[in-house]
Protein backbone atom coordinates (compact mmCIF):
# COMPACT_ATOMS: atom_id res chain seq x y z
CA UNK A 1 0.00 0.00 0.00
CA UNK A 2 1.58 3.43 -1.39
CA UNK A 3 0.94 6.18 1.06
CA UNK A 4 0.85 9.48 -0.20
CA UNK A 5 2.01 12.67 1.46
CA UNK A 6 -0.83 14.10 1.66
CA UNK A 7 -2.06 11.04 3.31
CA UNK A 8 0.98 11.04 5.49
CA UNK A 9 0.08 15.05 6.64
CA UNK A 10 -3.71 14.20 7.87
CA UNK A 11 -2.04 11.69 10.37
CA UNK A 12 -2.72 12.60 13.98
CA UNK A 13 0.79 12.92 15.50
CA UNK A 14 0.73 11.65 19.50
CA UNK A 15 4.20 12.34 21.15
CA UNK A 16 5.00 9.66 23.25
CA UNK A 17 8.36 10.95 25.10
CA UNK A 18 11.32 13.33 23.61
CA UNK A 19 14.73 13.28 25.04
CA UNK A 20 15.31 16.90 26.13
CA UNK A 21 18.76 16.13 27.33
CA UNK A 22 19.54 15.58 23.41
CA UNK A 23 19.14 19.23 22.49
CA UNK A 24 21.01 20.25 25.76
CA UNK A 25 24.26 18.08 25.35
CA UNK A 26 24.41 18.33 21.15
CA UNK A 27 24.32 20.53 18.31
CA UNK A 28 21.58 19.23 15.86
CA UNK A 29 23.00 19.51 12.23
CA UNK A 30 19.74 17.23 10.63
CA UNK A 31 16.63 15.82 11.56
CA UNK A 32 15.10 12.54 9.85
CA UNK A 33 12.12 10.39 10.93
CA UNK A 34 12.31 6.74 11.29
CA UNK A 35 10.11 4.15 11.85
CA UNK A 36 10.42 1.31 14.05
CA UNK A 37 10.84 -2.50 14.49
CA UNK A 38 8.45 -3.51 18.00
CA UNK A 39 6.83 -6.26 19.31
CA UNK A 40 3.62 -6.60 20.35
CA UNK A 41 4.11 -5.72 24.13
CA UNK A 42 6.17 -2.71 23.41
CA UNK A 43 3.44 -1.10 21.59
CA UNK A 44 1.26 -1.54 24.40
CA UNK A 45 3.82 -0.05 27.02
CA UNK A 46 4.80 2.94 24.45
CA UNK A 47 0.74 3.61 24.52
CA UNK A 48 0.98 3.73 28.02
CA UNK A 49 3.84 6.26 28.02
CA UNK A 50 6.31 4.41 29.71
CA UNK A 51 9.42 5.14 27.57
CA UNK A 52 12.67 6.45 28.30
CA UNK A 53 15.40 8.31 25.73
CA UNK A 54 17.89 10.13 27.83
CA UNK A 55 21.09 7.75 27.00
CA UNK A 56 19.90 5.92 23.67
CA UNK A 57 22.11 6.82 20.37
CA UNK A 58 21.28 4.62 17.08
CA UNK A 59 24.48 2.93 15.39
CA UNK A 60 24.86 0.14 12.32
CA UNK A 61 26.35 -2.64 14.35
CA UNK A 62 27.32 -4.23 11.32
CA UNK A 63 30.47 -2.93 9.38
CA UNK A 64 29.09 -4.82 5.91
CA UNK A 65 24.91 -3.86 6.48
CA UNK A 66 22.84 -0.77 5.79
CA UNK A 67 20.60 -1.82 9.15
CA UNK A 68 20.35 1.13 11.58
CA UNK A 69 19.77 0.16 15.47
CA UNK A 70 18.63 2.05 17.97
CA UNK A 71 20.68 1.18 21.24
CA UNK A 72 20.26 2.04 24.91
CA UNK A 73 16.23 3.09 24.52
CA UNK A 74 14.26 1.63 27.38
CA UNK A 75 10.39 0.38 26.93
CA UNK A 76 9.29 -0.35 30.31
CA UNK A 77 7.45 -3.94 30.05
CA UNK A 78 4.25 -4.47 29.67
CA UNK A 79 2.64 -4.49 32.97
CA UNK A 80 -0.46 -7.22 31.82
CA UNK A 81 2.25 -9.08 29.53
CA UNK A 82 2.62 -13.06 30.25
CA UNK A 83 5.91 -14.52 29.40
CA UNK A 84 6.62 -13.04 26.43
CA UNK A 85 7.56 -9.85 27.52
CA UNK A 86 9.99 -8.25 25.12
CA UNK A 87 13.43 -7.62 27.10
CA UNK A 88 13.47 -3.77 27.83
CA UNK A 89 16.79 -2.57 26.36
CA UNK A 90 16.53 -4.96 23.65
CA UNK A 91 18.20 -3.22 20.16
CA UNK A 92 15.45 -1.81 18.04
CA UNK A 93 15.74 -1.52 14.22
CA UNK A 94 15.01 1.65 12.45
CA UNK A 95 13.20 1.60 9.40
CA UNK A 96 15.08 4.44 6.83
CA UNK A 97 15.92 4.34 3.03
CA UNK A 98 19.08 2.70 1.90
CA UNK A 99 20.36 5.99 0.72
CA UNK A 100 19.64 7.70 3.87
CA UNK A 101 21.11 4.78 5.62
CA UNK A 102 24.42 5.51 3.41
CA UNK A 103 24.33 9.39 4.45
CA UNK A 104 24.05 8.56 7.88
CA UNK A 105 26.70 6.12 8.10
CA UNK A 106 29.15 8.53 5.92
CA UNK A 107 28.20 11.34 8.76
CA UNK A 108 28.45 9.11 11.78
CA UNK A 109 32.12 8.23 10.63
CA UNK A 110 33.23 11.88 10.82
CA UNK A 111 34.50 13.00 13.62
CA UNK A 112 32.54 13.97 16.70
CA UNK A 113 29.07 13.51 14.45
CA UNK A 114 26.49 10.67 16.29
CA UNK A 115 22.78 9.81 15.69
CA UNK A 116 20.46 10.26 18.41
CA UNK A 117 16.72 10.10 18.79
CA UNK A 118 14.82 13.48 20.08
CA UNK A 119 11.63 12.15 20.11
CA UNK A 120 8.88 9.06 19.94
CA UNK A 121 5.57 9.27 18.64
CA UNK A 122 2.17 8.15 17.33
CA UNK A 123 1.88 8.76 13.66
CA UNK A 124 -1.61 7.65 13.45
CA UNK A 125 -1.09 3.91 13.82
CA UNK A 126 2.10 3.49 13.39
CA UNK A 127 5.73 4.71 16.03
CA UNK A 128 7.83 6.66 14.44
CA UNK A 129 11.19 8.06 15.49
CA UNK A 130 12.43 11.58 15.06
CA UNK A 131 16.36 11.08 14.39
CA UNK A 132 19.01 13.81 15.00
CA UNK A 133 22.35 14.50 13.31
CA UNK A 134 24.30 15.92 16.08
CA UNK A 135 27.55 17.01 16.94
CA UNK A 136 29.21 16.91 20.82
CA UNK A 137 28.76 20.79 22.39
CA UNK A 138 31.82 21.84 24.16
CA UNK A 139 31.10 23.43 28.15
CA UNK A 140 31.51 27.03 26.79
CA UNK A 141 29.15 26.35 24.07
CA UNK A 142 26.52 25.00 26.73
CA UNK A 143 27.26 28.12 28.80
CA UNK A 144 26.87 30.13 25.95
CA UNK A 145 23.48 28.76 25.07
CA UNK A 146 22.30 29.52 28.89
CA UNK A 147 23.45 32.41 28.82
CA UNK A 148 21.42 33.15 25.03
CA UNK A 149 18.00 31.48 26.50
CA UNK A 150 18.12 33.78 30.01
CA UNK A 151 18.49 37.06 28.03
CA UNK A 152 15.77 35.91 26.03
CA UNK A 153 13.75 35.40 29.06
CA UNK A 154 14.37 38.66 30.07
CA UNK A 155 13.83 40.07 27.01
CA UNK A 156 10.29 38.99 26.72
CA UNK A 157 9.17 39.57 30.95
CA UNK A 158 10.48 43.36 29.96
CA UNK A 159 8.29 43.54 27.45
CA UNK A 160 4.92 42.15 28.68
CA UNK A 161 5.86 44.57 32.06
CA UNK A 162 5.78 47.78 29.67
Amino acid sequence: MIITPEERSKRTVKIITQNRKARHEYMIVSTLEAGIMLQGTEVKSLRAGKCNLSDSYADFPSKSHNELYLLHCHISPYDFGNRENHDPMRPKKLLIKDNEAIKLRAAIQEKGMTVVPLSLYFSGPFVKVELAMAKGKKLHDKRADIKDRDIQREMRRRGNDD
